[in-house]
Parts: structure tokens; C-alpha cells; sequence
């Protein structure tokens, strides 16, 4: 049996690490709280920006505006949007599982986050670039990203711009989601992309309600939105991510102070159990020595 003053050792050790991570899961539900709220907010706007054009859509040609052309794929880009930390339980490799499934050769990556950009090089894919975020992004922050990755498309270095993220279901639930943001389809048939993921399409069974009138043309009007909501949905997927994030931190550093707590229980049963039978040992050679003496 462990020795009494190990077993104490321990239980101090594994208390001092539950003050930790109960430290940590009060500042991740603050965060989390916040998190969501902005990643909630744009979906109101992201739905009404997609209703605009789709009707533009309707009021111009298929080959009006560079980000609608569908080319054959040869090249993709991936923006691959993980954390900088870790202590976020599997986010990060679920994420990076899907990252692994994706063709080396054909795909390069632009990572937003450390963990995603040292996963690049560790495994030797082609990371063009890596952009740092705070923890609150703002849109004028993200578009950075989102402009670099609109570039390549429209330079023709790349013929498909897709986003690889942790999307927030709710705070017990993230997935790993790729989503095609470039060439953006009108396809009114399944939203599936060739690589496997979730497309970006504008679906005219949003249209319902007010019809919309544009000035000074459709056309002029279509220049002016599409590149601004390709940079809108980027914006939103990082803020998704985020809140995913502290989702999963909040989730997992109470997974870990629930742990400690239980682990706290058995060893202080164990040394209870250690200290009897220190007690038990000492009574029984006092009185064993007690009856040689008589």
C-alpha cells in the first residue's frame, strides 16, 4: 500500500490543478457567453444579405462577375481556421482528421490559427500563408484573410476557395465543416462540393417576401455586393469558430475539474484506508508486546 505521505502529496497536487481548471472553465463560459452572441448576431444579416443576390442573380447573366465562374478544378484553396490554443478538448483534431482526408497535391492551405499552421508544417502540406487573429476578430481584421484568398481565386492560381472550421451547433456540439465559398453557385440542387463538403449557395427559396429593386443596374449592384459577402461569410465562419473554441474549453476544463474532484474522492479514501491500517499495525504491536511482557 502507497505510503500515507505520497498519498497526501498527491491529493494537494491534484487539488492545486482543480483550482486550476475551474479557473480556466469560469473564464471560458465568460468568453463562450460572448462568443456565441456574435457568432448569432450575423445570421439575421447573413440570410438577408443571401436574399439580395439571389434576386440579383435572377437579373443577370451567368458570366457577370468573375467570383460566379465555375472553372475545373485544378488547384483549391483551404483556409483552415483552428486555435491558437490548445485545453479545447478534440476541436482541434477533428478539425485537422478532415485537413488529412484533403488531396496534398492539388490543395494548397491558409491557416488562421497556431495550432492549424504548425500542423501544416509539421506534415509538409503547402501552407501559402498564416494570418494571426485576436480572440474578438472584427470584420476589417478578418477581411485580411479574406481578401488574400479572393485574390488567388481571381488571379486564377486557385479554381476553388473552400473553408475547413469547427462549425458551433450548440455548446456540447462542434463539428468539423468544408465549405466551398468560391465559385459562388446559384445550384438549386444538393449543397455538396466536390471535395465532399458543404456548398455555398445562394438558394432561391430564400427570395419569399418583398422583391427588391437595385439602382443604379443589377449588374453594377452585383459588382459591388459579391466580393463584400464573400468577406462577410469568412468573417462569420471565424466568428463561428471562436465560439466553438470556448465551447469546447469550457466543456473540457469542466470534464477535467469534474475528474479531479473524483480522483480527489478515491485517494482520499485510499489514504483513510492507509492511515487504518497504519493505526491497525501499530495497536496490534502494542499489544502483542504488551502480552510478552506478562
Amino acid at each position: 500500500m502507497a505510503n500515507t505521505r505520497d498519498i497526501r502529496r498527491r491529493i494537494k497536487s491534484v487539488k492545486n490543478t482543480a483550482q486550476i481548471t475551474k479557473a480556466m472553465q469560469m473564464v471560458a463560459a465568460s468568453k463562450m457567453r460572448k462568443a456565441q452572441q456574435a457568432a448569432m448576431a450575423g445570421h439575421p444579416y447573413s440570410l438577408v444579405l443571401n436574399r439580395v443576390l439571389v434576386s440579383l442573380r435572377d437579373m443577370v447573366s451567368a458570366d457577370s462577375h468573375p467570383l460566379l465562374d465555375v472553372r475545373p478544378v485544378k488547384k483549391t484553396l483551404v483556409l483552415l481556421v483552428t486555435s491558437d490554443k490548445g485545453l479545447c478538448g478534440a476541436l482541434n483534431t477533428n478539425v485537422l482528421r478532415e485537413a488529412m482526408l484533403l488531396e496534398q497535391e492539388k490543395t494548397l492551405f491558409v491557416a488562421s490559427g497556431k495550432k492549424g499552421a504548425s500542423f501544416l508544417a509539421r506534415t509538409g502540406r503547402n501552407m501559402i500563408a498564416d494570418f494571426a487573429l485576436p480572440d474578438n476578430p472584427t470584420f476589417l481584421q478578418t477581411k485580411a484573410i479574406s481578401k488574400f484568398c479572393l485574390e488567388k481565386f481571381l488571379s486564377g492560381e486557385v479554381d476553388r476557395v473552400d473553408v475547413l472550421y469547427p462549425k458551433f451547433v450548440n455548446t456540447l456540439v462542434q463539428k468539423p465543416l468544408l465549405v466551398t465559398l468560391l465559385p459562388i453557385t446559384d445550384d438549386k440542387a444538393a449543397g455538396v462540393s466536390p471535395s465532399g463538403g458543404e456548398q455555398l449557395i445562394m438558394n432561391a427559396t430564400a427570395t419569399t417576401g418583398a422583391q427588391f429593386l437595385f439602382e443604379p443596374d443589377a449588374d453594377e449592384v452585383l459588382n459591388s455586393v459579391l466580393p463584400y459577402f464573400f468577406h462577410f461569410e469568412v468573417f462569420q465562419m471565424i466568428l463561428d469558430a471562436r465560439a466553438s473554441e470556448q465551447s469546447a474549453r469550457m466543456v473540457a476544463m469542466k470534464s477535467a475539474t469534474d475528474n479531479a474532484k473524483s480522483l480527489v474522492k478515491d485517494l482520499t479514501l485510499e489514504y483513510n484506508k492507509a492511515r487504518q491500517a497504519s493505526i491497525t499495525t501499530e495497536l496490534l504491536e502494542i499489544t502483542t508486546a504488551q502480552m510478552a511482557l506478562a
